[in-house]
Parts: C-alpha cells; sequence; structure tokens
C-alpha cells in the first residue's frame, strides 16, 4: 500500500485520486463510489442510526439537552438550546497506526 506524504488536508479530489488508482475505476467512476460513500453516511446519520466502519470508526448522532450557560465576555446568563451533535470514535486500529512515532 502506498504510503501518502503528510499534508495539510486531505480533500475529496485526493480520496477520489486514490481510489483511481488503487481501484481502477475510471475517474468519474471512483468521483462516484465516494459520492455513494459519503451520502450513505450521511443518509444514516439522518436517520439517526450509527454508522460503525470496522477498522476505522463509528459516527454517532448523540442530543444534547438544553442547558443553562453563561457568555465568557459579558458574564450574561444564557440558554443554550437542544441540539444534535456528530460524534467520531475512532476504533483501536485506527488508534494504533496513527500513533506510531514520526520519522
Amino acid at each position: 500500500m502506498e504510503i501518502l506524504e503528510p499534508k495539510a488536508n486531505v480533500v475529496k479530489s485526493d480520496l477520489v485520486e486514490q481510489v483511481y488508482k488503487r481501484v481502477g475505476f475510471t475517474r468519474q467512476e471512483a468521483e462516484e463510489a465516494v459520492d455513494v460513500l459519503f451520502k450513505e453516511i450521511k443518509t444514516e446519520l439522518a436517520s439517526g442510526e450509527s454508522v460503525r466502519i470496522a477498522g476505522f470508526a463509528t459516527f454517532n448522532l448523540k442530543h444534547k439537552k438544553e442547558r443553562n450557560a453563561r457568555n465568557p465576555q459579558t458574564g450574561e446568563p444564557i440558554l443554550i438550546r437542544s441540539r444534535r451533535v456528530l460524534t467520531f470514535k475512532p476504533s483501536k486500529n485506527l488508534l494504533s497506526s496513527t500513533a506510531a512515532p514520526l520519522g
């Protein structure tokens, strides 16, 4: 497996390029494959389901209750409304692969 040089950010086009090179799809097919993957993850999360990708991570939507807080600049009390937040929990495999020393 080819090791990528460290970059500031990996963007969607980088993923498409890797699918194109490694799988043998055309660039159009690679882009569609990446789009389908992202769309399915979004659809499942939007419906309230967790997404677990073995060896990578689990994505969950959690419900946070409304709560009282303070504006740190003014000290004025404010109400933070209830909301859903996306959480990302990396797998042990991902954690161990990223914990390797650089150099």
